[in-house]
């Protein structure tokens, strides 16, 4: 299937929604309960037709969008490195993850049984967040180098937090996968900003 530059474009900015929350819960303890909530969803839409069914709707991704715009658009002093670290760490995670056919059983077998918890809880219900959190210690923190998430102590430090967070890495990995299969890669990340820039800025004047 050929993907149009827009699907790659919001694979991508679903990268870059997670990095943002993630430094967003570990600097203030909180952020947008509707774009966590879209990068999760994301997770139990394995079998979609296309990117925008994965993530519901562009408008899901705005936060994404905005992220990937500045960083795209930003000098070097402007940028924001730690978004930049996140998002190439679950890029070269990806990969890793891709060639270990094991691990990739395993989170299937983790995702099938926290969807049959959502039956009885919200997908943002400590327990389910709970089991994401762990499903991700238990597969991706075994590859290396591992994700080192920076922030306030008093935040990191609450299990709520930290399973959060564990819970949006693993929804980044997933969107990473989606970028993967969309045709992306560091290499044309890397020519072809500009060409993402302006579709970032396309999407969003849609939205």
């Amino acid at each position: 299937m050929k993907y149009s530059r827009e699907e790659q474009t919001l694979a991508l900015a679903g990268i870059f929604q997670v990095a943002t929350l993630v430094q967003q819960i570990a600097r203030n303890g909180k952020a947008s309960g509707a774009a966590i909530e879209a990068c999760l969803e994301s997770l139990f839409k394995i079998e979609s037709n296309s990117v925008i069914e994965v993530f519901g709707s562009p408008a899901a991704m705005t936060l994404g969008l905005k992220c990937l715009k500045e960083q795209l658009s930003a000098d070097n002093r402007q940028k924001e490195i730690e978004i930049t670290r996140y998002v190439i760490a679950l890029l070269h995670l990806e990969k890793k993850l891709s060639k270990s056919s094991a691990l990739l059983d395993q989170i299937t077998q983790g995702l099938e049984k926290t969807r049959s918890q959502m039956s009885y809880f919200d997908l943002t219900h400590e327990n389910v967040l709970a089991g994401l959190g762990g499903l991700y210690q238990d597969t991706i923190s075994k590859l290396s180098p591992r994700i080192l998430v920076q922030g306030e102590h008093s935040f990191l430090s609450q299990p709520a937090n930290a399973n959060k967070i564990r819970a949006l890495l693993l929804a980044g990995i997933r969107a990473a996968v989606l970028w993967r299969q969309c045709g992306g890669s560091r290499l044309r990340l890397l020519f072809s900003r500009k060409i993402y820039l302006d579709a970032a800025e396309n999407i969003l004047k849609g939205i």
